[in-house]
């Protein structure tokens, strides 16, 4: 089987580099791309990002790259959204105000909530590592077939965020992580569109191997 071609998707936001190693070291053939004429010749996308999403998805509908996603994703070739690339797929965000996302997968995306006066103290932003559970609906066929594939049970990632996924359509989640007061949606997919709210490439032999079944996905 060739080696797959992987579009990371560049629109000035977030760690590309440690995305496009990370990505090299799992088997694909990654390039940071700008072009959305040669986005859409890839064989996969990865959406990065760190930041805000209202600064993230006014970078790609910017440089054309919100359009050229939306397109990929009709395609049936298979989509990976980083921590803030995952966030984007989603129809609204409330940070700083309610902004429109991509779409792709109906959700919103919501800020923590704060800890109570008379409860266990926890930080907002999450920066901390933490750990992944299969939703009570999954529990028959686990990750099987997922990003996840594989993984150990409760296998631990890197997280750094303030504002998490909540999904419209309960099937479309695949792991949930649990912090302060939420209980959060860290992994999705939605036929050939798949999310980690987590960094992958930050997160260690199981973050890889979590990419390494991204790019065995068909």
């Amino acid at each position: 089987m060739p080696t797959p071609l992987i579009a990371i998707a560049d629109y000035d936001i977030g760690n590309l580099f440690n995305v496009e190693r990370a990505l090299a070291r799992a088997g694909g053939r990654p390039r940071i791309l700008k072009d959305p004429s040669a986005i859409l010749k890839a064989d996969k996308l990865v959406l990065p990002g760190v930041g805000s999403f209202e600064s993230g998805i006014g970078a790609l509908r910017r440089d054309g790259l919100a359009d050229a996603v939306i397109e990929f994703c009709k395609t049936g070739k298979s989509v990976l959204g980083i921590c803030l690339g995952m966030q984007l797929l989603m129809s609204e965000s409330e940070e700083n105000g309610l902004h429109r996302g991509l779409g792709i997968v109906r959700g919103r995306v919501l800020r923590f909530q704060p800890p109570r006066p008379d409860g266990r103290r926890h930080r907002i932003p999450q920066i901390s590592w933490n750990s992944l559970d299969c939703p009570p609906r999954r529990a028959e066929k686990g990750w099987a077939g997922t990003i996840l594939d594989g993984l150990p049970e409760k296998p631990h990632m890197y997280f750094v965020h303030s504002y998490h996924v909540q999904l419209a359509e309960d099937r479309d989640c695949v792991a949930t992580t649990s912090y302060g007061l939420d209980t959060f949606t860290s992994v999705l997919t939605k036929e050939n569109v798949s999310g980690c709210q987590f960094h992958s490439e930050r997160s260690g032999e199981l973050g890889l191997e979590l990419l390494r079944n991204f790019v065995r996905l068909s």
